[in-house]
C-alpha cells in the first residue's frame, strides 16, 4: 500500500491554515461590508450612493489592510521572511486582481442586469465577488505573497506541543 502520509499531512495543514485564513477573511469581510454600506446606503442614500464602484474600492482597501495584518501575523506566521517591498508589491498585485473580480461582479449586477438595491449590491459585490476573490487570494498568497520559508510550521508545532498525547496501556 502506498504511503499517503505526506498527502494527508499536506491536506490537514492546508485545511487548518485555510480555516485561519477564512476566519481573518471573515473579519475583513465584515469591515468591507460595513464600510461599503455606510458609504452607499447610510441614511437611505449615502455619500457615495451614485459611485458604488468607488465606494466598493474604498471598502475593499479597508478590509485588505485588516486582512494583511491578520494573515501576516496568524495565517502565515510560519513564513519568517521579513516584510519587504517586494512582498508588499506582490500583495498589492494579488489584491488589484481580487478587487477587479469583486468590482466585475458588482458592475455586472449594476450595469448589465440593472440591479441597484441593497440586497443586489451585497449579493453581487460582497458575497459572490468576495467568495471568488477569496479563493484567488488564498492560492496566490500561499504560493507567491507569503512563500514558504524553512522553519517550524505553526500547524505542526500545535500538533506536536498542544494536542493531548495518547498513551497505550
Amino acid at each position: 500500500m502506498p504511503d499517503t502520509s505526506h498527502t494527508r499531512n499536506f491536506l490537514i495543514r492546508n485545511i487548518r491554515r485555510g480555516g485561519i485564513f477564512l476566519a481573518i477573511g471573515g473579519l475583513g469581510f465584515v469591515v468591507d461590508a460595513v464600510v461599503y454600506n455606510l458609504l452607499v446606503f447610510a441614511g437611505g442614500a449615502g455619500p457615495l450612493y451614485s459611485y458604488p464602484l468607488l465606494a466598493k474600492t474604498i471598502a475593499v482597501i479597508a478590509g485588505l489592510i485588516f486582512t494583511y495584518v491578520g494573515n501576516r501575523a496568524l495565517t502565515y506566521r510560519d513564513r519568517k521572511a521579513a516584510v519587504s517591498w517586494a512582498q508588499v508589491v506582490r500583495y498589492g498585485v494579488v489584491n488589484v486582481l481580487a478587487i477587479g473580480v469583486q468590482l466585475g461582479c458588482l458592475a455586472f449586477s449594476r450595469y448589465v442586469l440593472g440591479l441597484d438595491t441593497l440586497l443586489a449590491d451585497n449579493i453581487s459585490g460582497t458575497l459572490i465577488g468576495q467568495a471568488l476573490a477569496t479563493g484567488l487570494r488564498y492560492v496566490l498568497y500561499t504560493l507567491w505573497v507569503f512563500p514558504h520559508s524553512p522553519g517550524a510550521d505553526p500547524i505542526t508545532y500545535i500538533e506536536e506541543h498542544h494536542e493531548p498525547t495518547h498513551h497505550r496501556d
